[in-house]
């Protein structure tokens, strides 16, 4: 397999998937920012919105999370 082919495969390797996994997270510290914001203003709108942008990243980081159990040992840039 060549270099460049395992780097496009970087995605679907469990490093890529951790990688995945802690950009999704640290999306969360922007919701906890407009959350905080949101409430401070009581501006229920922003607050719907930031509520549903926080389902989206634990929506993400569950499918990040099954996704990695599925590579199991079969990761493509091991073999």
């Amino acid at each position: 397999m060549s270099k460049l082919s395992k780097a496009k495969d970087f995605k679907k390797s469990k490093s890529g998937t951790y990688l995945s996994m802690a950009t999704t997270a640290f999306g969360a510290f922007g919701v906890a920012k407009q959350i905080k914001k949101a409430r401070a203003e009581q501006d229920t709108l922003r607050l719907i919105d930031a509520t549903v942008s926080a389902v989206a990243v634990v929506t993400g980081l569950a499918i990040l999370y099954r996704e990695l159990k599925r590579l199991g040992d079969d990761d493509v840039l091991l073999g």
